[in-house]
């Protein structure tokens, strides 16, 4: 992996210091600067059943629709700071009337498209939005079926035009499409011209940008402000780290409503590289050979998939090539921390020429083949949002993918720490952004200071005063250690601790990570154990994975709840907790396990829409399986 360009990273601290109080004017600037090179490319899906075709827009013609919902927006009413939410999946159109809300002045209220129509009134109403920027018609019925207790929503912008289908009982002019909406504002531009470098002038740092909704695990989301200021600290502080250039082309499919995806475009306006956007999870595999990215970001589930799948592959070639592949994996992870050491200690990524030689040959059999599968150009992918398996990152690694992991959260704009480049370290999320500050508390709970920082919750100032200290301090409720070189490695969450009844205190996302880097059938895994004598963990099998599995084993035509009930998987999955088990103190141990009957999923609460499990709801909806494995212990 290349390092970045020297003069990308020159003068840091005056890059920072003299950040403009806002992305909306870093994007002005930006299409002034580079006004005909391409900026977004996006797909628009082909009518029949071939590939997608992709169209570009140029920065240029970006800032006309950008102004254009701008203007729109004014035209209706929407003054300075008050909130337009956008309930989307993530398309070009996303990006577009986000910047067309900043521009106006108004501040962007993030809505997960899959919120249902009870949290979806409850965020509109908590926010004040005023407008309703929907994606479709699914988006549009949740806010009309709520529409009583949404008497400050004036106004239901919808995306695809075709279902901006206004109801009998609609008051007059309250659904209109987006092209209509750009329309009027064109037309209210060619009557006040100045209107949107106007609203983007008065900007302050100080107001409020973004309301993104956090998906909590218990009771009502919070909404979190983060003025102007954060987000073009964010983007000049990315572009500060140099890992991004204007030469990258990146691919973005994460969700927008989440602060992960939303920094990415901070970030791109200030460095200027190319976006691919497409948030169709289901077309990542087939858009990366067409994209050809040099740069991307995403979750860990998705480079787990990756490698559980490759895994697959190579199984169902048979035992010869399953062998390769085990071989390889090896190899790769062997390569991949002996250079890293080695290139801690003395600058030198070097191995003995014995794994090279190894490592030269696994290239040619494995890793190309898998590259190949990125598209080919990839430098660098970003993982955050949860850990990522140390096994996984050193086999990617190894094979020439280089993970470098992050870490944020939606209280500090995303992105506080990101592992720098070619000195990246497989199991840490790297040093803390220019600008960021870091200490580790008593209690090993990790604490953030900076322009990235929350102003606090909005409207719930008891709630801010418990993590937001006076003098900038922000408690993340996550637990981590500090390198003496600064390299941040996260251990768990603070309220993640497990102790059990004996008085042990242990990390259930080590060993969870330690379970996923051995077994390659795993979708999900939640290992429980507070207050009990000892570790159990619920366990969701990858269907594809493991229906593939199942036919080549006699089990071909059921459904995945019978395959995972049967004998011969458990015993299967049993073969992989022995593993790790082998590896943990005995008081880690995982000493039983049930299969669930489904994999955990967004639709019923159990994950979150950036793919993290929510602990409390699986323990409740399995409460009987855990119960069961308890059964007849000592505390049962």
């Amino acid at each position: 992996m290349k390092r970045a360009p020297e003069d990308a990273v020159t003068d840091t601290h005056t890059l920072i210091e003299n950040r403009p109080p806002s992305v909306a004017t870093l994007f002005l600037e930006r299409v002034a600067a580079t006004p005909d090179t391409e900026a977004y490319r996006y797909p628009v899906p082909s009518p029949s059943t071939g590939p997608d075709d992709w169209k570009s827009l140029t920065w240029a013609q970006a800032a006309e629709r950008v102004h254009a919902t701008a203007a729109g927006l004014i035209a209706l009413g929407v003054r300075p700071e008050e909130r337009v939410a956008l309930a989307s999946n993530t398309r070009v159109e996303w990006i577009l009337a986000d910047l067309g809300v900043l521009c106006s002045g108004a501040a962007t209220t993030t809505v997960y498209p899959s919120t249902n129509a009870e949290e979806t009134a409850y965020i509109l109403a908590d926010s004040g939005s005023r407008v309703l920027i929907a994606e479709d018609a699914g988006q549009l019925a949740k806010a009309r079926e709520r529409r009583a207790e949404l008497p400050e929503l004036a106004h239901v912008v919808v995306i695809d035009e075709g279902d901006a289908q206004p109801a009998e009982d609609d008051p007059e002019g309250w659904v209109l499409s987006l092209a209509e909406l750009e329309k009027r504002g064109t037309a209210y531009l060619e009557e006040h011209p100045e209107c949107v470098t106007e609203r983007v002038g008065a900007l302050r740092a100080d107001q409020l940008a973004t309301l993104i909704y956090t998906s909590g695990t218990t009771g009502r989301p919070k909404g979190v402000r983060l003025p102007h200021d954060c987000w073009s600290y964010m983007a000049r502080a990315i572009q500060a780290t140099g890992l991004v250039t204007a030469e990258d082309v990146q691919y973005l499919w994460l969700p927008l409503a989440h602060v992960f995806g939303k920094v990415l475009t901070a970030g791109q306006i200030a460095t200027g590289q190319v976006i691919a956007v497409d948030g169709r999870v289901d077309k990542i595999i087939e858009n990366l050979p067409v994209v050809r990215p040099t740069y991307m970001a995403a979750v860990p589930r998705i480079f787990e998939k990756v490698y559980n799948g490759v895994a697959a592959k190579a199984r169902e070639g048979g035992a010869a090539k399953y062998k390769i592949f085990q071989w390889a994996a090896g190899v790769a992870r062997e390569y991949a921390k002996l250079s890293q050491e080695n290139f801690r200690r003395t600058g030198n990524a070097s191995v003995p020429f014995a794994l090279a030689a190894k490592h030269k040959v696994a290239d040619a059999l494995v890793y190309a083949k898998l590259r190949d599968a990125f598209g080919g150009r990839l430098r660098a992918a970003v993982s955050g949002s949860a850990a990522l398996a140390p096994e996984i990152g050193y086999f990617f690694a190894g094979a020439g993918i280089h993970i470098l992991e992050g870490y944020g959260l939606t209280e500090s704009s995303a992105a506080s720490f990101v592992n720098p480049g070619e000195a990246y370290r497989t199991g840490t999320v790297g040093k803390p952004l220019p600008g960021t500050e870091v200490r580790i508390a008593e209690d090993g709970e990790i604490l953030l200071r900076g322009p990235g920082i929350m102003q606090g919750y909005h409207g719930l100032p008891e709630k801010t005063a418990e993590v937001l200290e006076e003098d900038g301090w922000f408690h993340t409720g996550d637990i981590g250690e500090l390198s003496p070189d600064g390299y941040l490695r996260i251990t768990d969450r603070k309220k993640d601790l497990i102790k059990t009844s004996g008085g042990k205190y242990i990390a259930p996302a080590e060993v969870e990570g330690q379970f996923k880097a051995v077994c390659p059938f795993v979708s999900n895994v939640l290992v429980h154990g507070a207050n009990r004598n000892f570790c159990t963990a619920l366990i969701g099998l990858d269907e594809p994975t493991i229906l593939g599995w199942a036919k080549e084993h006699g089990l071909a035509g059921r459904t995945y709840a019978e395959v995972v009930a049967t004998d011969q998987v458990r015993e299967l999955i049993d073969g992989y907790v022995e593993r790790v088990n082998e590896g943990l103190q005995r008081w880690q141990q995982i000493r039983k396990f049930r299969l669930l009957p489904r994999d955990l999923d967004i639709e019923h609460g159990e994950v979150t829409p950036s793919l993290k499990v929510k602990r409390p709801a699986v323990e409740r909806a399995f409460k009987d399986l855990l119960d069961e494995m308890y059964a007849g212990s000592r505390e049962a």
